[in-house]
């Protein structure tokens, strides 16, 4: 109802039509359309970088014989460009590995190196 006369709009009268945004991943079946929005945020990135940080200081635990109650000590060479992201997630990836210490170090001189997101860190691990 505009200024008191009514209209009644049917199908004829409308042209729906999709269009990509930006930022946003969108799908419809039928009469169902699901809009997400897949933005990396800061703490997305950064809980990313640590669960992949996780999985590979586990695999490490595992091929250096660590039972699975030894706590740890890791060492990450201070260059790395992961370093702030794992001090961000530090007291997740800590709890995960059973780590008591995870240290950002400038020189390793025993190490080995693990890979996310096809870059290289060099790491340290120890039993403690």
């Amino acid at each position: 109802n505009i200024d008191g006369n009514d209209f009644v709009l049917d199908y004829n009268d409308v042209e729906i039509y999709n269009e990509d945004i930006e930022g946003w991943l969108v799908a419809n079946e039928k009469n169902i359309t699901v809009a997400l929005d897949t933005t990396i945020t800061t703490e997305l990135k950064n809980e990313g970088i640590a669960r992949e940080f996780v999985s590979r200081i586990q695999n490490l635990r595992k091929d250096n014989g660590f039972e699975v109650t030894d706590r740890i000590k890791i060492e990450v060479a201070s260059n790395s460009t992961f370093m702030d992201n794992i001090v961000e997630m530090i007291d997740y990836i800590k709890t995960e590995t059973l780590t008591d210490d995870l240290l950002s170090v400038e020189e390793l001189s025993t190490f080995e190196e693990i890979e996310i997101d096809d870059l290289k860190l060099s790491v340290f691990i120890e039993k403690v």
